[in-house]
């Protein structure tokens, strides 16, 4: 557990310099779909980097999506919404 939460903040000063936020679901219910998972937001133009179909990132995802060039972000899995 204690990595993972290093592991986040590490992510969340990499998506600040970035100009981004990361932000974690703040659902409860360990059963409902997006419980533990992020999105990635851009705060000045109000847009959010997910999937196609609209699903949270797992740490993965955000790490994956945060490291590759941003050139390149516009051909991955993920889109900006």
């Amino acid at each position: 557990m204690g990595d993972d939460k290093v592991r986040e903040n590490r992510l969340r000063r990499m998506a600040q310099r970035q100009g981004l936020v990361l932000q974690k679901s703040r659902r409860r219910d360990y059963r409902a779909i997006d419980y533990g998972m992020y999105l990635i937001v851009e705060p000045r133009r109000n847009v959010v980097a997910t999937f196609l179909d609209g699903d949270y990132l797992t740490l993965d995802h955000v790490e994956d999506w945060l490291t590759t060039d941003p050139a390149e972000r516009a051909t991955s899995p993920l889109v900006e919404l």
